[in-house]
């Protein structure tokens, strides 16, 4: 990979949260090169496995290369660093999820909100006990957010085109708005269903965004 793509890639870490075949359509127009896919699958791979034995900030660069048989020249063309690389990878297995749930946004729809919900309320739920410590949630919810406001914002974007207020704004409150709500919730003991607390957030997140029929909460 040229050295200019590497500078590119360091200057646009938020943007790779949303899973690696999206980030590279976004930079270059292109399909991701199969072979670049199967690195950062191995380099993921090495620091989910890495992560079950290891605290975060005991991670070396070394570590991962070598438990993703690869060397440090490579881990670099790739990713600026480990944080980086975290980043990806809560990204992509949020990502993955959503894929595999086919969820949409087409911005008038409160079934739509619904799933997204509680696509990000069973990830966290699924997420808690195992390599999510505490050091770790700050790169999940950067990852999680980052996807779910590039979802709101697309339905948005065809839902209000001549909104007053910018459907990024929309988009950006009501993710956190989510994600919030999402995480209170799967830290609260004796925790309600994840389609239960689901209804609330959508009831909740609608008016946000302005989804038809859907009634203020005060």
């Amino acid at each position: 990979m040229k050295t200019t793509n590497v500078a590119y890639k360091r200057r646009s870490k938020s943007s790779d949260t949303l899973g690696d075949n999206k980030i590279m359509v976004q930079r270059t127009g292109e399909a991701v090169d199969p072979r670049i896919r199967r690195t950062r699958q191995l380099l993921q791979q090495a620091l989910d496995k890495l992560l079950e034995t290891k605290e975060f900030d005991e991670i070396s660069i070394q570590d991962i290369a070598e438990a993703a048989t690869v060397n440090r020249a490579t881990f670099y063309d790739h990713y600026a660093d480990k944080f980086e690389l975290l980043g990806c990878m809560v990204g992509c297995r949020f990502h993955e999820l959503i894929t595999e749930r086919q969820v949409q946004f087409g911005g008038g729809c409160s079934a739509e909100l619904k799933a997204i919900v509680l696509a990000v309320c069973d990830y966290l739920s699924r997420m808690q006990g195992t390599n999510c410590k505490r050091q770790l949630e700050p790169h999940m919810e950067s990852a999680i957010i980052t996807s779910v406001r590039e979802i709101l914002l697309s339905g948005l974007k065809e839902h209000l085109p001549g909104s007053a207020i910018a459907p990024e704004m929309i988009a950006a409150s009501a993710s956190w708005a989510i994600y919030g709500a999402a995480k209170e919730w799967v830290q609260t003991p004796n925790r309600c269903s994840s389609e239960e607390i689901a209804d609330t957030v959508t009831m909740l997140v609608a008016p946000v965004l302005r989804i038809p029929g859907s009634e203020k909460v005060v």
